[in-house]
C-alpha cells in the first residue's frame, strides 16, 4: 500500500457511494435498504479502486519507477520515497 492510494480511498470512497446511490434513485428505489446497500458497496469497493488509480498514475508517470521493490515495510517512513 502506498500514501497515494490512502488519499485516492477517500476521494473514491465519496465518489463511487455518491454515484451508487444516484443510480439507485435513477432505478426509482426510494429507501434505507438501496441506500444502505450503496454505501456499503461503495465502501468496499473504494480501496481496491483506489490502488488500481495510484497504480496507473505512477506508472503513466515519466519520473517515477514502479519497478523498483527496494522496501516492504507496512507503514512508509517519513522521509523516503514510496513503494
Amino acid at each position: 500500500m502506498d500514501r497515494l492510494s490512502i488519499y485516492l480511498t477517500m476521494m473514491t470512497g465519496a465518489v463511487l457511494t455518491g454515484s451508487l446511490v444516484i443510480v439507485a434513485f435513477t432505478f426509482g428505489y426510494y429507501g434505507w435498504v438501496p441506500i444502505l446497500t450503496a454505501v456499503a458497496i461503495g465502501y468496499v469497493m473504494s480501496w481496491p479502486v483506489a490502488y488500481v488509480i495510484s497504480r496507473r498514475i505512477k506508472r503513466n508517470d515519466v519520473s517515477w519507477d514502479h519497478t523498483r521493490k527496494d522496501r516492504t515495510d507496512a507503514i512508509p517512513r517519513v522521509n523516503e520515497p514510496e513503494v
